[in-house]
């Protein structure tokens, strides 16, 4: 303001120039936005969410509720009802006596509303404290439906918990004091920074609404992750071998091959020099072997799990038993890696092939009773539509198991980065580990088909056994010495199951550690950080809730002691030995072309 009262307008010319370049942006991003949108495929419905018919039996047991005991549902709906009344009425009378403070709030702590506006400013305390109130309601009606059975009822508190996630006030700007802060500190840059991240992720992923959760320019692997030392020493249709260089001068005599999971690829063993595993087994004075799976296109639409095993385990076991001379191997199996390498050690047992001289198991499902919370995705509804497009595509495409696996964790993996990217229009972070999250992969149709039927659903290889190559395995062929390590809160590869599958396994010389922390932060735990316990129990007759009550629990990583454990196995030291010392030609440094391959949604 001037002296006598006139607004100021000599920035008024910029503002204006500010304003109309984001008008020109909008616009024009506008039109992209368009264009991308119309690049979405349809969903085929039978994978585009559970059958209708659990919706309808969770509708009828809830009527059943009410007519056999109607004062339960009237006693909830009367406290719903008259608590939201009160903090309506409450915050009402606060206003009218010009008290601008919120009614008292007890609802419970919630990291999505970390931002003291939602507990002091009356408009946005109402909003959460209704939110929280309704889904309380909602959570309380559906863990009442108790003629309901225990496995749908499940499914449907997973499912209502995802709608009443989804509607959370944080993820609407109207509704989100941080976005609408940020828009109001940045003049609206924000938003339109925000419209330029969702066309961008429309545009990388064909009309589909994948968020990038993180600066996929920042990395490149083989140069910033990916970056231990080694050759490519052999390849085949399903994955290259590659042969790490030594950092010792001497090694022990058995090596060590690692088999990584094809859902994602193998660099999450070596991300970064001070949290690579492959790099830390190097050093500890071991030849490492790890497998690089193909990323398959729909040409892999005939392999099964019998590829996986005949061209996939057992050629990359001959070959590092044919490089390095060796009669004997250790071998690693990260999750459904784990799985098919104790399918193959059943079959190899059934051969008399005694080519393995230890085996240790990554976060491992081999008992497929309790599916944990990935179970909800496995019921026919589901599986049905999987089996039904890999009929029609030859592969489990990338898009649906990103999307079940974020689902599980949908808050960390969906809304709040939405909410950053495209609310507060900031770039994704620079983060590995989100990177290679992203870096996707297919699998084959008949492989995935025969993964969620034959294991997943009917439970073959710790029942009935598991067809393979013409015979069936159980878990009791499994008979090499072995260490699995379980992870306390992995969603993904509950560690009770995993225990209750190694004790199934006939191994009479058996090891289980249990990680602190998830699938992957509880595996990829050097020492260096100091950062997650571990816990150990001797005795594996005992139940899991049993062994983890008398388990010693030990600060830091399990990395060490597991070592330890391998390093009995691996026999005397001997000279280090180099990719191509044994004559053979190498084929390209490390990480090697499979890696490099990209999957489209």
């Amino acid at each position: 303001m001037t002296g006598d009262g006139d607004v100021k307008t000599q920035d008024k010319p910029q503002e204006f120039e500010v304003l109309n370049a984001n008008i020109a942006k909008i616009e024009a991003l506008s039109q992209r936005l368009i264009t991308a949108l119309a690049q979405k495929k349809p969903v085929p419905q039978s994978l585009q969410g559970p059958n209708q018919e659990l919706f309808m039996k969770a509708a009828a047991a809830y009527m059943a509720e009410m007519m056999n005991n109607p004062a339960r549902i009237i006693e909830h709906q009367v406290g719903h009802w008259g608590k939201t009344l009160k903090h309506y009425v409450d915050a009402q009378h606060r206003l009218a006596k010009g008290d601008l403070s919120p009614p008292p709030d007890e609802t419970p702590k919630d990291r999505r509303f970390v931002n003291p506006v939602w507990d002091n400013n009356p408009y946005f305390n109402f909003i959460k404290q209704q939110y929280m109130r309704n889904a309380e309601a909602i959570e309380t009606a559906v863990s009442d439906l108790e003629v309901m059975e225990d496995r749908e009822r499940r499914r449907v508190d997973y499912f209502t918990r995802q709608i009443i996630d989804m509607m959370s006030p944080t993820n609407f700007l109207a509704t989100n004091p941080d976005a609408l802060q940020q828009a109001i500190d940045t003049d609206g840059e924000s938003l339109v920074r925000g419209l330029e991240n969702l066309v961008r992720d429309l545009e990388e992923h064909q009309g589909e609404a994948i968020v990038n959760l993180a600066d996929k320019a920042a990395f490149k692997v083989g140069k910033n992750i990916g970056t231990s030392q080694g050759e490519v020493v052999f390849r085949n249709r399903m994955f290259e071998l590659i042969q790490y260089a030594p950092l010792t001068n001497e090694v022990h005599k058995t090596p060590l091959l690692i088999f990584p999971p094809w859902i994602n690829k193998f660099y999450i063993l070596d991300l970064r020099e001070q949290n690579s595993l492959i790099k830390w087994v190097v050093e500890q004075g071991y030849t490492v072997f790890v497998v690089s799976w193909v990323n398959p296109d729909e040409s892999y639409a005939d392999v099964g799990m019998d590829t996986y095993v005949e061209e996939g385990f057992l050629t990359a076991i001959a070959q590092v038993k044919e490089i390095t001379k060796e009669a004997k191997i250790n071998v690693i199996g990260y999750c459904i890696a784990g799985t098919t390498l104790a399918i193959t050690l059943g079959l190899m047992k059934q051969r008399g092939d005694r080519s393995i001289k230890s085996a240790t198991f990554f976060t491992t499902l081999t008992d497929f009773a309790d599916q944990g919370e990935v179970g909800v995705f496995l019921d026919d509804d589901f599986v049905d539509g999987i089996e039904a497009e890999a009929e029609r595509t030859g592969l489990m495409k990338s898009l649906y198991m990103n999307r079940t696996f974020s689902y599980l964790r949908a808050n960390d993996l969906i809304y709040q980065p939405a909410i950053r990217s495209y609310m507060m229009g900031e770039a994704p972070p620079a983060f590995d580990l989100l990177y290679w999250n992203g870096d996707a992969t297919n699998l084959p149709g008949r492989m995935a088909v025969e993964y969620l039927r034959g294991l997943c659903q009917r439970d073959e290889l710790s029942t009935t056994g598991f067809p393979i190559a013409g015979t069936k395995v159980h878990l009791s062929d499994v008979d090499v010495p072995l260490c699995a390590i379980g992870c306390e809160t992995d969603h993904i590869a509950a560690w009770t199951s995993s225990y209750n599958g190694v004790r199934q396994m006939g191994s009479k010389n058996k090891t289980f550690i249990l990680s602190e922390s998830g699938h992957i932060a509880g595996i990829v735990n050097p020492p260096s950080k100091k950062k997650y316990g571990h816990y150990t129990n001797s005795d594996l007759t005992l139940s899991p809730q049993e062994w983890k009550a008398g388990a010693d629990f030990h600060q830091g990583s399990w990395w060490p002691r597991w070592e330890n454990w391998l390093s009995s196995k691996a026999g005397k030291m001997v000279p280090a030995r180099h990719p191509g010392d044994s004559g053979r030609a190498t084929l390209g440094p490390a990480p090697g072309d499979y890696v490099a391959s990209q999957a489209t949604p």
